[in-house]
């Protein structure tokens, strides 16, 4: 990265902050921070008071302004996105605009400037997705597939893949927390609703892996733990000494009993290196004459990889990564 210049759309975001954390102080020349808030840009601005962060005002759906902005670049972290799956629900043209059209913005922006490398974020809601959020990031992923197919061989465009990230922003355990601490039962969609468990650094750590080591079009997973919603509240009640009811509300729009991050058919091909999957793009062309001999088989032989069937966490160990979060900390300081 010596002497480089690096891009991350929706940089004032959770992700923006935890990359910025990492690398503010690597050799890179230039760290750009593209979004439309102008206020969290100013904090961001204040709070890091370094000269190598550039900031830009622009909306990924604004070809031009994402446009301007990469000029110059050399990679760029594609993290710009709606997430909140209920809010995409009651508004999915706002999802395809931002997380389709965007992320094409985004992709052909990148294609014309020459980007070395370009990593998109997506989600485990992209997998057999039954909502608009998670429909919308497939589709992103298609895209950054199809327009890998298409770039000059030393540049890579790729993908990383991962679950909730644990206290990101409009996450849940932000909000038991503030549930617990006023006093307030905890509101539960179901018990036996499993999530994977992933830290905000973990996931930066994913698209660094996915950044050292993607060939055009992969997708990268980071195998994870899981626990149910259940067994999250309970650890978090006895974390912070709650003796607070919990209280079963039912899924909320869209919502799903578990996510799943790799599908069968993507097991098939999916290499398998430690940590981490390696998703390599479908690279064979539109002549289906060739899939007589060419086809993919043993669909009946694997199964999804999703947080019913991962590695599950009791209480204890999902407290043991709990204490490992900066937020958990500062709110146990609080307490005491």
């Amino acid at each position: 990265m010596k002497n480089k210049k690096l891009l991350i759309t929706g940089g004032t975001g959770s992700f923006g902050n935890a990359v910025l954390s990492k690398f503010i102080n690597t050799d890179l020349s230039e760290i750009r921070i593209f979004s439309r808030d102008e206020k969290k840009q100013e904090d961001m601005r204040i709070h890091f008071n370094n000269e190598k962060l550039k900031f830009y005002i622009g909306d990924v759906r604004d070809y031009k302004s994402i446009s301007a902005a990469m000029i110059g670049v050399d990679y760029v972290f594609h993290a710009a996105a709606l997430k909140q799956v209920p809010s995409c629900e009651f508004y999915p043209m706002q999802a395809v605009k931002t997380n389709i059209i965007g992320a094409e913005n985004v992709l052909e922006a990148a294609y014309q400037c020459k980007v070395k490398k370009a990593i998109v974020l997506s989600t485990d809601k992209a997998v057999y997705p039954i909502n608009a959020m998670g429909i919308s990031k497939a589709m992103m992923e298609k895209l950054m597939v199809a327009k890998s197919r298409v770039l000059e061989e030393k540049n890579v465009f790729a993908a990383t893949r991962y679950g909730n990230v644990m206290a990101s922003r409009g996450s849940v355990i932000p909000l038991f927390i503030a549930q617990i601490k006023s006093g307030k039962n905890l509101t539960i969609t179901d018990p036996e609703m499993t999530r994977f468990m992933m830290s905000l650094e973990e996931s930066v750590d994913l698209v660094e892996f996915a950044f050292n080591n993607a060939k055009p079009g992969d997708i990268f997973v980071q195998k994870s733990p899981a626990t149910t919603m259940l067994i999250l509240a309970k650890a978090l009640l006895k974390l912070f000494n709650g003796n607070n009811k919990i209280k079963i509300i039912g899924a909320r729009h869209g919502e799903k009993l578990y996510e799943t991050l790799l599908t069968r058919e993507e097991m098939l091909a999916a290499e398998d290196i430690g940590n981490y999957y390696r998703i390599p793009a479908d690279n064979r062309n539109l002549n289906y004459d060739q899939y007589f001999t060419k086809g993919e088989l043993g669909f009946s032989e694997k199964d999804d990889y999703h947080s019913h069937n991962a590695v599950q966490l009791d209480i204890d160990e999902v407290i043991e990564l709990l204490l490992k979060l900066d937020l958990i900390q500062q709110e146990l300081k609080k307490n005491d």
